[in-house]
């Protein structure tokens, strides 16, 4: 649609009139100015378009996008359903030939949704009385590249996006051509971030509590299992567990658990007066007013049989206590401490080096000095986790005045949190005295301090907006007041951070009362109960098949699963695509050996060539055929030892 494009008009002032004139200004529909001035052109006449559906008792939604609308009707008749599509369609063309608009009949689509196991054949809606078509209603619609189906099923969906996805392992296939190829290691990589998100997009419509997902797990099964033969360069006829684990690939049932608890948590991040949050329930606020639309407004049962991933997220969040403030004032441009005191603070680093003299020398030298003086304030703080109970503690040193010490306890939070508490506390405190113009704060997370000064989203905002006032308070009474902090690495082992840090080690507080988890601590704990329930089901679950291979590491410590930097079995041979194959066939007990020749072709000799054995098994090459071990070893069930073979 063109908006002032081929249009005249005319001027008229009491009996003056002025001639019709064409006013083509030119604003096209690619226009950056269409969908504000479509905007403003279509208000009007969705406010009539309300107000007549109103007044005819008409229940119609509609929702506007540019100039692409959408009527919904919600019956428990298909006839009722088309007699309102049918009076709202008549309405809208009215008052559209009125505004000198049209509807474009041909871009015009029917679609019924139904919750019935039978078959459905909804009637088609008949405009041909106002001028219109038949519309039949469509098996499929699409929309922001979602694809609903009637059923709301979603298995056209998955097959596309899962035949998107093999589609781009196989075209990956050819930067193999590549004058240096790619090893299994990028491989990995790759997979998971340009393959994954092509296949997951849009997983919340059809990932959910309570939701049918046996053909999704397996069609992406399916897709990650040649992803991951890709990878490894493993034989068809292998197990998908097993080459999973070895590929450093997290089955999609899980992966798909922690992207939705991941998302589901996400929305706490939204702000208050976000579409999301006002459909949920405000858990941290029991004396706002509830939304008549929210989910709180269902009924008991309602709220038992609907499903969602709005409603995990309403769920998810019921004992987790607030953590984020994006709309806060402090964080405004022009408002924010970096723009008005950018000079007031300052931050001293330690090198990577765990033998750090100087740095060591420096932390004297700052402590003697400032000690010294009247007006300075130090502060050593250091935080620790013990039974899921976070004990932090600082001291406060001040010239000729008793030291000072702080401790807090908190459940469910993590080390980071706990530092930033017991940081703004120890500012407070020292912010509070007389006369100190200087305050120098030394820890060994300066990436957590450094969080303070950062106004992007993140959900140590609230501890954030307190530090941030407390500073500005101070700064504010006078010109040469200023924060410095230091950091001070466990390992360097300085006296006065050695004192702190022995601190929260010597209590053994116990949690007495239920508490509220608090959003990072639940994020985290999400994620490592996944990963400890897939290295938990790998181990017992009969789907690795008996003759899978399991190896030590150095410690002698059995390998167990895990996707971080590829796995430990990438980790040790994912720089080869040649070594990679080779020991992937023999952990899964697929090389070209007599073992496997026995199996598969069984006509063909299988004996080992040194000739003291009569099957060349995998065993008897780690353990016993001296024309792969010059030398005997009682453990050949270490990874790097049977890499040596």
């Amino acid at each position: 649609m063109d908006y002032l494009v081929k249009r005249k008009t005319n001027y008229n002032w009491n009996e003056l009139s002025f001639p019709i004139f064409e006013v083509n200004v030119g604003v096209g529909q690619e226009s950056t100015l269409s969908p504000i001035l479509s905007a403003l052109y279509l208000l009007l006449l969705l406010y009539i378009l309300e107000k007549c559906l109103k007044n005819l008792k008409i229940p119609i939604s509609f929702i506007s996008f540019v100039d692409n609308s959408l009527i919904i009707a919600q019956n428990k008749s298909i006839v009722t359903s088309n007699s309102q599509l049918f009076c709202s369609y008549n309405i809208l063309s009215k008052l559209l030939d009125k505004f000198g608009l049209i509807v474009e009949h041909s871009k015009t689509n029917i679609f019924h949704f139904n919750r019935s196991h039978r078959v459905f054949n909804p009637l088609s809606l008949d405009l041909s009385a106002i001028g219109g078509p038949i519309f039949k209603p469509k098996d499929l619609w699409k929309y922001l590249s979602f694809i609903f189906d009637q059923k709301l099923n979603f298995h056209q969906y998955i097959d596309f996006y899962s035949n998107k996805a093999i589609l781009t392992v196989k075209c990956m296939k050819l930067l193999g051509n590549l004058s240096r190829g790619i090893n299994p290691i990028q491989k990995h990589l790759l997979y998971r971030c340009c393959i994954l998100p092509i296949a997951l997009y849009g997983f919340q419509l059809w990932f959910y509590n309570k939701a049918p997902l046996s053909y999704h797990m397996k069609i992406l099964g399916k897709m990650q299992r040649r992803a991951a033969i890709w990878i490894l360069g493993a034989f068809k006829t292998s197990l998908s567990e097993e080459i999973e684990a070895i590929a450093g690939l997290i089955p999609i049932k899980y992966y798909l658990q922690k992207l939705a608890e991941r998302s589901q948590l996400r929305s706490a991040a939204l702000s208050a007066n976000h579409l999301i949050r006002l459909f949920m329930n405000d858990h941290s606020d029991y004396h706002s007013i509830s939304n008549p639309h929210s989910i709180n407004s269902l009924m008991d049962h309602q709220k038992s049989i609907a499903k969602g991933h709005l409603i995990d997220s309403n769920n998810k969040l019921y004992r987790n206590f607030p953590a984020f403030s994006p709309l806060h004032p402090e964080f405004n441009l022009g408002s924010r401490i970096t723009d008005k005191f950018s000079g007031r603070f300052s931050f001293n680093l330690a090198s990577k080096d765990k033998n750090n003299k100087k740095h060591l020398q420096q932390l004297d030298e700052m402590t003697l000095q400032s000690s010294s003086l009247p007006n300075s304030a130090i502060i050593v703080t250091d935080a620790s986790i013990k039974n899921d109970i976070a004990t932090s503690i600082s001291h406060i040193h001040i010239h000729n005045r008793p030291l000072t010490k702080m401790v807090h306890h908190a459940v469910y939070v993590t080390s980071t949190k706990a530092e930033l508490f017991v940081i703004r506390c120890s500012i407070n405190q020292a912010c509070g005295k007389n006369n100190i113009s200087k305050i120098i704060i030394i820890s060994n997370l300066i990436h957590t301090v450094k969080k303070i000064f950062e106004s992007s989203p993140h959900p140590y905002q609230l501890h954030m907006t307190s530090i941030l006032q407390e500073l500005c308070q101070f700064f504010d009474k006078d010109q040469i007041n200023s924060i410095k902090f230091w950091e001070c690495p466990s390992c360097l082992n300085w006296k006065l951070h050695q004192v702190v840090d022995k601190d929260p080690k010597s209590f053994n507080p116990q949690p007495m009362l239920l508490s509220h988890i608090s959003w990072d601590y639940c994020k985290k704990i999400n994620g490592n109960n996944i990963i400890n329930h897939w290295k938990m089901t790998f181990q017992a679950s009969d789907g690795k098949g008996r003759s899978f291979l399991n190896l030590v590491n150095s410690n002698y410590e059995d390998i167990k699963p895990s996707y971080i930097k590829g796995g430990p079995w990438l980790q040790a041979f994912g720089y080869s695509n040649f070594l990679c194959t080779r020991a992937t066939r023999a952990i899964t007990n697929h090389a070209l050996i007599g073992e496997y020749r026995l199996r598969f072709f069984p006509n063909e000799d299988f004996s080992c060539p040194c000739g003291n054995f009569p099957i060349e098994s995998r065993r008897h090459v780690l353990y016993d055929c001296k024309r792969h071990n010059g030398y005997w070893n009682p453990r050949r069930d270490s990874l790097h030892l049977v890499l040596d073979c």
